[in-house]
């Protein structure tokens, strides 16, 4: 494959999956936060967010390795 057509999808890939984790972590610290004023359950509520922006960030991380392992192949 050619590295100068792949390369700009996997930095895409990588940069989303910041966008995807930033956003995670943002919602993991309000939670953490909840969690510590003794509102639990609101904790656990906010919490159920990160679990899609887990999947994306995972997705995107497949794609970018598939993608590496599909530049190297071809040396």
């Amino acid at each position: 494959m050619d590295t100068k057509s792949i390369a700009p999808v996997v930095k895409a890939c990588f940069a989303e999956m910041q966008v995807k984790l930033k956003q995670a972590r943002q919602i993991a610290k309000a939670a953490e936060a909840c969690a510590e004023a003794g509102s639990l359950e609101e904790a656990v509520q906010l919490s159920m967010g990160i679990e899609q922006l887990i999947y994306d960030a995972d997705r995107l991380h497949d794609t970018a390795t598939l993608l590496g392992r599909m530049i190297t192949a071809d040396r």
